[in-house]
């Protein structure tokens, strides 16, 4: 095991505030905008989420670390979060099947985490005076060389970042002979959307951020996918274009999250960075067309603007949060296409919405219409 000593560690945010701590993970400095996760389960699915690229990731769990790490819990191919934050930091893991500790496997991939911090304290003052950038370090104990550093951070609204977690080459996933394809838009996505694929006998191919329809269509998928993902979609020309495309084309199409977010800005609804965003594995949600609930898993610091979706001739909402009555789901009027802003993939999680993929393949086969 990697050798270990809490170092004090500083945790500084934009408005000033100051927590002081213990180091975890590399020494050094890192920067983002900070955010929590109510989740009491999976942060190394967390850890390795693209949609928290650029993001200090606070965790409300007061032990992290104590299941150790297992290389099959992952949703990507690296730690995507920008820093941690947490209040009991444990090296020592309890579970046989991991296979390194969260020291070993933070120094590994070079995140730099501060612990013994009260986040119920820190979680109410975000959630008092919303998201904000923060600097966490281990080296630089002068808090005017910190603010320093932390006044050069660029805000999460205008950041286009996910060309920067993108694949830069297309690949495959599944199986080849599977009786349906689906050509997915990477825009940060998770390795459990394409599990759930395959699952449903789904080939795959994955192509870059920046991939046009003319050249995904070569793939001649039976349908479309357009993933999670970081940063801000108001700042996606591209990305909203190809799903302009795809519309015009009257293909079959299915968002998540940010793919939610620009089939949003496809048909001329906006989107809004939110206050402090949705984040956990509790968040309940109606689905208004079947007339039942699902308690769902969500990441996500945009969304799209109420109003504007409720005035939309374009679409219709098929998905409303109960706890604040954002949007949570959409349809397009006359076409093959629709989205959700919650992750039904979500693994650990509720797997109430899992049926979104069936509902995708039935849309691909013809079997469900609107």
């Amino acid at each position: 095991m990697t050798n270990y000593t809490k170092l004090p560690a500083i945790l500084l945010l934009a408005d000033g505030t100051v927590f002081y701590g213990k180091a975890a993970g590399k020494i050094g400095t890192t920067t983002g905008e900070i955010c929590f996760n109510t989740g009491m389960t999976g942060y190394q699915e967390i850890f390795t989420d693209p949609s928290y690229f650029g993001q200090i990731m606070v965790t409300t769990n007061s032990h992290i670390g104590n299941y150790g790490i297992h290389a099959d819990e992952i949703e990507s191919d690296s730690i995507k979060i920008a820093g941690l934050v947490c209040k009991n930091y444990n090296i020592v893991y309890s579970r046989k099947q991991a296979k390194e500790s969260i020291q070993d496997y933070f120094q590994n991939d070079n995140l730099v985490a501060i612990s013994d911090i009260d986040t119920r304290a820190l979680v109410r003052h975000i959630r008092d005076k919303g998201a904000m950038n923060a600097i966490i370090s281990s080296e630089i104990t002068d808090l005017e060389e910190l603010k320093q550093k932390l006044a050069e951070v660029p805000s999460m609204e205008g950041l286009e970042l996910s060309s920067k977690v993108s694949t830069k080459e297309p690949y495959f996933y599944g199986n080849p002979n599977a009786s349906l394809k689906v050509a997915a838009l990477d825009l940060g996505i998770k390795k459990n959307i394409l599990r759930n694929f395959e699952a449903r006998d789904i080939y795959v191919q994955v192509f870059p951020a920046k991939t046009t329809f003319a050249e995904m269509e070569k793939f001649n998928p039976d349908g479309y996918f357009i993933s999670n993902g970081p940063g801000d979609p108001s700042v996606m020309p591209y990305a909203v274009e190809t799903i302009k495309t795809i519309l015009a084309a009257d293909k079959p199409l299915f968002g998540i999250c940010l793919g939610h977010q620009l089939l949003a800005e496809s048909n001329g609804i906006g989107t809004m960075k939110m206050f402090n965003g949705h984040r956990g594995l509790n968040h309940p949600v109606k689905n208004i067309i079947k007339d039942h609930c699902e308690v769902t898993s969500q990441n996500h610091g945009f969304g799209v603007v109420p109003d504007e979706v409720r005035n939309s001739d374009k679409v219709e909402i098929t998905h409303v949060n109960l706890n604040d009555k954002s949007i949570e789901g959409i349809r397009v009027k006359g076409k093959k296409a629709f989205s959700v802003q919650y992750h039904p993939e979500s693994s650990p999680g509720p797997h109430d919405s899992r049926y979104l993929f069936d509902d995708f393949v039935d849309v691909m086969t013809g079997k469900l219409v609107w």
